[in-house]
């Protein structure tokens, strides 16, 4: 209770802080609301965008695209990383082709998505899938291939077949090793959901900013950039209660 009502105090000194800064920044620099809204009329547009229900709206549909790109890229990435992580010779012709896509930014493949699925809600939750595949499926190919051999010396002894072996030995030994990587893909795929919802859609929160930026309300800009940063937050702390709770689970923690 008392570590909760620290943190609690802490969370608050550090947003006093920050407003407190962008503040003086207004006063300081003599801007106009026009070119740096202050604390005041961002907070009062989003008690507006909360109380014509447009804020949950627009978070609504950005976390089904989220949830929609980013769950189907663990479940591809971890099972195609289990089986990598096994097949070594297999790795080795696949993991150039792998290193080589991993660091195109996946909103350069807006022109090709645009064309293959329209416009609405595929491109966002294919630009998220790219955005989130390639940090789980990296993460799950090391985790497997780190995964203690005494756990396999043992399987074989057992004589534990491949199926079983994969789902009750592998992947609990590889699972930290796995989380580190769904911590990283959660981080890139939420910041490519506002690029993905800047291509072709009519809704979300990255819909939501540029919209507001185009009837200049730039005060809605900074309201939907903060609810993106709250959001995202918060879905990392699920992933590692999801962690925490997979690891009382299986007597890591």
């Amino acid at each position: 209770m008392k570590q909760l009502r620290k943190k609690t105090i802490n969370i608050f000194i550090s947003f006093l802080l920050l407003i407190t800064v962008w503040q003086l920044i207004i006063w300081i620099g003599d801007y106009e609301e026009a070119l740096l809204p202050s604390p005041l009329s961002v907070g009062n547009g989003f008690i507006s965008l909360i109380e014509d229900g447009t804020l949950f709206e627009h978070v609504q549909i950005s976390l089904f695209r989220f949830i929609s790109g980013y769950g189907s890229a663990i479940i591809i990435a971890v099972l195609l990383g289990l089986i990598l992580g096994r097949a070594q010779k297999l790795w080795a012709i696949t993991e150039p082709i792998v290193q080589v896509l991993r660091p195109v930014a996946p909103v350069a493949w807006a022109p090709f998505i645009v064309l293959w699925f329209g416009i609405g809600n595929a491109p966002a939750i294919v630009i998220i899938f790219i955005a989130a595949f390639f940090p789980v499926l990296l993460s799950t190919v090391r985790a497997v291939k780190n995964v203690d051999t005494t756990y396999l010396k043992l399987a074989e002894n057992l004589e534990i077949k491949q199926p079983q072996l994969m789902y009750k030995i592998i992947f609990p030994a590889a699972f930290p090793g796995i989380a580190n990587g769904l911590h990283i893909a959660v981080g890139t795929a939420w910041i490519f959901l506002v690029s993905g919802e800047m291509v072709g859609a009519q809704s979300g929160l990255g819909y939501l900013i540029i919209d507001s930026r185009n009837m200049l309300d730039f005060d809605l800009v900074l309201a939907g950039i903060f609810s993106i940063g709250i959001l995202g937050l918060m879905l990392d702390k699920c992933i590692g209660l999801f962690e925490k709770w997979v690891g009382k689970q299986w007597g890591y923690q």
